[in-house]
């Protein structure tokens, strides 16, 4: 189960990252956005650290305070949600690599 849910985090987070640059090219060329809820939707489904990180590197949504405050909330959701499912296991994380 432990090694399920790492792999859909480098998923979803890898995920994120793709589509936060995409969103910063479409931006640039004044093409059709993404919308800002899918955003927020792949960043509650897992992929909210990944998707803070590049929105700070490609500097964008960086000024809307909705991405800025919420990004990193759910990261610390989502890693004390991760580090239950660990201790409820009792597995340890790095025996698993």
């Amino acid at each position: 189960m432990i090694k399920f849910l790492l792999v859909y985090f480098a998923c979803i987070n890898i995920f994120a990252a793709v589509i936060t640059v995409y969103d910063k090219q479409c931006a640039k060329a004044r093409r059709r956005r993404i919308p800002e809820d899918f955003l927020l939707t792949v960043a509650l489904l897992g992929g909210a650290a990944f998707e803070y990180i590049t929105m700070k590197a490609v500097r964008h949504k960086t000024r809307h305070k909705k991405f800025m405050i919420t990004l990193p909330v759910m990261i610390i959701l989502q890693l004390s949600a991760l580090l239950a499912v660990v201790s409820i296991t009792g597995k340890s994380l790095l025996k698993l690599f």
